[in-house]
């Protein structure tokens, strides 16, 4: 399998934020935001695998500004890395004020994408050409990132296992919550 550059897979979505889009507040919901990402990271992954690809998990989900009404949304995404089956699509999302002019960094996001076969069972992906620095400092942050992922999901499955109950009033005196079960 021949390894594909990051160049060929990059792709940008740009979206005009209607109304319908809006919150209470007035602003654009997140949820609308994670959709377009969803799409992004389906459509730069896909194209890389030459497949069919899923979301598995999404990380740092981090809305730094709002997005108002009548703003344009572009999320211009890259594949950081790739492993047997699964990529990581990186994700920046940018709003532009269309009257100023002014663009504004308003997301950033991590989507972990598998590659699906016809048989819907996970299949190989290609690997990936590293042709500039950037590619090889993101391929290296999403490796760490990986591992980070792995070990804090060990230290939660050895926390949760050693979790004592009876210990909660002790655990929880300090916090915002109030217990209104007997303990045994």
């Amino acid at each position: 399998m021949e390894p594909k550059p990051v160049r060929l897979s990059q792709t940008t979505i740009t979206e005009l934020m209607i109304p319908s889009y809006a919150n209470f507040g007035g602003k654009i919901h997140g949820g609308i935001l994670l959709s377009l990402m969803d799409k992004v990271a389906y459509a730069t992954s896909s194209k890389h695998a030459g497949t069919y690809c899923v979301t598995v998990s999404v990380d740092k989900v981090e809305f730094l500004q709002p997005v108002e009404v009548g703003e344009l949304v572009s999320l211009h995404a890259s594949v950081n890395y790739v492993g047997r089956s699964s990529l990581v699509v990186g994700i920046r999302v940018e709003a532009q004020n269309v009257k100023t002019g002014i663009i504004k960094h308003t997301n950033s996001s991590y989507f972990t994408m598998v590659a699906k076969g016809d048989d819907d069972k996970p299949t190989m992906v290609p690997p990936l050409l590293l042709e500039h620095n950037e590619d090889v400092k993101r391929f290296i942050e999403a490796m760490r990132m990986k591992e980070i992922k792995r070990k804090v999901r060990e230290e939660m499955d050895d926390a949760n296992s050693a979790i004592d109950i009876a210990r909660a009033p002790q655990l929880l005196k300090d916090e915002r919550c109030v217990l209104k079960i007997s303990l045994t």
